[in-house]
Formats: C-alpha cells, structure tokens, sequence
C-alpha cells in the first residue's frame, strides 16, 4: 500500500477546492430542508415535494473536490446511490440535477430517474441506486476510451461496504489484465448503512487489496482534500500516460445519516462527528495560512447560495411529469418512443 504525500498546491486552487466543498454542502443543506418541509413532525418518508429516501454525503466533500479537481467533461465518472457531491464536483449542471431530484420534468431523467439515478452525457456522469453497480460501466467506458487512442480516463468511486461486492473485485481484476485508464475510488466513511468495517471487511484498508490485482494502491487516511487531491492527481496522470489502474481509498465521514430519518443510534461516536467537519477545518488551514480572508470566504457561500437558490426555485417551478406519458423513455412492451 501506498502513500502520497500532497503537493504544495497554489492559492488559487486551494480557494477552489474550498469553493467547491462550500457549493456542495450549500446544495445539501437546501435539498435537506426541502425534504424535510412536508415530512415533519411526524416523519413520512412518502411525503412533500421530495418522497422517498434521500442520501446526502455531507463530510465526504474533500472525495468529490481533490479527484474530480484532474478530471475534464470528456472524462467519465460513475458514482454511488449517495451521488451529489460528485456530480456537482464534475460539473453536472444544477438546475437539471435539481429538477430531477425534484421528480420534474426538466430534469436529467425527465424526473424519472430521482436522486439516485443521476445521468449527464454532458459531463459523462453517472450513479446508481444499486450497491457496486457503476464499477463496471466505468471499466467499459475506459475500455472505449483506450480502444479510440485518447487520453480520456475513467473514475470509479465507491463505498467501502461495495469493496466486499464480486463486482469490485472483478472489475480490478479486468482493468488490471486490460491495463485499462480508469482510476477506482473507494469512500470510507465506517459504515455500512449501519454495520461498523471492521464487522464486515477483514482487511483494514482496502488499498491493500490492490496488491492482488498488482494495481497501486493508496490510503487517504485524514479526510484531507489536499491529500485526496495529491493521490488522485498521480493516479489520473499515470492512467491518462497508459500506466493503467489506480485503488485510491479515503477515510472519510459521513456527517449525517445513510438516509434522512435515520436514526442513527448505532453510532457511539454521533456526539463528536460534527468536531471533524472538513469544512471548518480547511477554512481555518488556509485562514492560518493566509491564503483565505473572512471576506473572501463570504463571498464563496454567497456565489454558491445564488446558485443553489436558482436551482431549486428552477426545480419547483418545472412542472412533473404527465401522468398519461408514464411509459414514455421507459423499456416496457407497448411503450412509446
């Protein structure tokens, strides 16, 4: 297993990573309120204008900034069934993604989708609801990527509960024998849903795992965007250069619970997560380092609440689907074009 030790970065981009960390929890923070405005007192899962479950990654930020930070529109990215962080941090456009969150009809999916089942050709985006399931999409797009001679890449990201799936290990298994240009991002943030790691993994790093596939791999053990961003960056520019696979892991933090309304009583160390905010924390690196001002960090949440705020009021504005079109962009017998 590896270390990377991060790169001394310029102003300007430590800025931008910050940047983009405080529009990702500005977003989460407005989707969590308008979840929650229709399901209280009582919580009703089914109620308000988002039904259904909802999974915010609140505290896994410095994932989405320090990897996708290397990555262009041309790139691919697949993501997990908690996805916005990601697809904000590769460019997915908000007003659709928050429309489809919305169940709206000018969302990514036509609101057919949900939050849950992101797809964006723009920006080459992808996630899925289903454990483990965005490794292999990602294996085929490298796949393409290198049979056409550019120098596209693929990112794979993951929880660490889908490193125990057959498809993790296959899909290294594959882009090692194929030497394929996609990189494989593994988010630990402890839990299962509600099993503890060390309960369910008998290796306590999965970039160890690496080894089997004779693939590199790396361990981020601090939630550092900084260093997430240094391991990333070796890992995108050896598959960009033909030097095929990278296993990155990430010990991350999920700040909130699997889903809203979890409970989440089987969490001893609930009282102290949000000591451990990386939000706060790199605020407080770059204002020591005097690379960030207060005013200058005010005017990072303002941008991205105006951006946020657009994007739900375009979200609440768009109208839902037509009950009668139900069959529409749907593969079922009978179905319309």
């Amino acid at each position: 297993m590896m270390t990377t030790a991060p790169a001394v970065l310029s102003d300007d981009t430590r800025r931008d990573l910050l940047q983009t960390m405080v529009l990702i929890r500005t977003f989460e923070e407005a989707i969590r309120r308008e979840y929650y405005a229709d399901k209280l007192p009582a919580f009703d899962i089914g109620a308000g204008l988002v039904p259904g479950e909802m999974h915010l990654s609140a505290g896994q930020e410095p994932v989405a900034a320090g990897v996708c930070a290397h990555l262009t529109a041309d790139d691919a990215l697949t993501a997990t069934h908690r996805p916005h962080h990601l697809a904000i941090a590769h460019g997915v456009a908000l007003r659709p993604m928050t429309a489809e969150i919305f169940g709206r009809e000018t969302g990514l999916g036509r609101g057919r989708g949900g939050h849950m089942h992101l797809f964006d050709p723009a920006t080459h985006f992808s996630c899925s609801g289903i454990i483990a399931e965005g490794l292999a999409p990602a294996l085929g797009q490298a796949f393409a990527f290198q049979k056409r001679g550019s120098d596209r890449i693929a990112v794979a990201v993951t929880g660490e509960g889908a490193a125990n799936q057959g498809a993790f290990h296959e899909s290294l298994n594959l882009a090692a024998l194929w030497n394929l240009p996609v990189v494989f991002v593994v988010e630990d943030n402890d839990w299962g849903i509600s099993v503890p790691r060390a309960r369910s993994t008998a290796v306590p790093s999965n970039a160890t795992r690496a080894a089997a596939y004779g693939i590199p791999g790396i361990r981020v053990e601090d939630n550092s965007v900084e260093a997430v961003h240094a391991a990333a960056g070796e890992a995108v520019e050896r598959a960009r250069a033909g030097g095929g696979p990278t296993l990155i892991e990430v010990h991350t933090l999920r700040l909130w619970g699997h889903f809203e309304g979890d409970a989440e009583g089987y969490r001893p160390e609930l009282a102290t997560v949000s000591a451990h905010d990386p939000i706060p924390a790199y605020r407080r690196q770059l204002t020591d380092a005097a690379v960030l001002t207060d005013e200058q960090f005010e005017a990072m949440q303002t941008a991205a609440l105006e951006k946020v705020d657009d994007a739900i009021a375009f979200a609440k504005d768009s109208a839902a689907p037509d009950p009668l079109d139900r069959l529409s962009y749907v593969f079922a017998e009978g179905a319309h074009s």
